[in-house]
């Protein structure tokens, strides 16, 4: 694992769209994993910029994100597909045919979750996973639990995960209960791992995930047994490592 506490916010989003960049670079028709929340955007922004600037091409990448909402169509303001779509997919050159995100739209959980499974094998894999980090350690909508979710799966948010993200919704009343996600297993199979997290409310579950034990109370912690991780924090997240680095 290669951990690095960036000298700021914008040095962390910088630093994570160069790591992405490289490996679009490198191979045009990659296929990446990608991440929604707040941290993300500042990283998107990058991509986009470096895009209109000819340094960048999406033209043949491949996209996953690693979850969506159970019950929100992909044209309300707050579902993951709209959120990729404002912040990287409408802004960039990418064939919007080759992204995907699970279908929140559909009830039928076994169907969505076995679909999305057999379309990221039919596209050889990811490659490359972005992910950010729950204030409670949850990496996509895998919350801590008694073991690792292998496989996309429904999850019943935690009342800690609804009160978070309760600030994007109207009211916490509106917040959705469920969500379809990408399965520990199913992340920890891309072939490399970058994960930004940013924020001081952030700096302790950042210890706990990277420098504690490894445990599905904590289900970040499980990165420590992934061959290729790259963790980028900002200042803030990564005050209480900085004598662990």
């Amino acid at each position: 694992m290669e951990f690095i506490i960036a000298d700021s916010a914008e040095d962390m989003s910088r630093r994570a769209a160069d790591h992405i960049a490289d490996w679009v670079c490198a191979d045009p028709a990659c296929v990446l994993g990608l991440a929604t929340g707040t941290t993300p955007i500042g990283l998107y922004a990058e991509l986009v910029a470096d895009c209109a600037a000819g340094k960048l091409s999406f033209a043949d990448v491949t996209t996953f994100n690693l979850d969506e909402y159970r019950g929100l169509a992909p044209e309300h303001d707050q579902s993951y597909r709209y959120f990729m779509k404002q912040h990287l997919f409408d802004k960039v050159d990418i064939d919007q045919a080759r992204t995907h995100v699970p279908e929140g739209a559909n009830p039928d959980a076994d169907a969505v979750c076995a679909a999305y499974e057999e379309a990221i094998e039919a596209a050889g894999g990811i490659d490359l996973q972005l992910l950010g980090l729950g204030p409670n350690g949850h990496i996509g909508f895998n919350e801590p639990e008694d073991t690792f979710p292998k496989t996309t799966h429904c999850v019943d948010l935690t009342e800690s995960t609804i009160q978070a993200n309760s600030r994007l919704f109207d009211c916490i009343d509106d917040v959705p209960r469920q969500a379809y996600t990408m399965g520990i297993g199913t992340i920890m199979a891309a072939r490399s791992i970058l994960m930004v997290v940013e924020g001081a409310h952030k700096a302790d579950i950042v210890k706990r995930a990277f420098f504690g034990p490894v445990t599905p109370q904590v289900p970040a912690s499980i990165l420590q047994f992934h061959p290729d991780v790259t963790v980028i924090v900002d200042p803030e997240a990564g005050k209480l490592c900085r004598d662990l680095v």
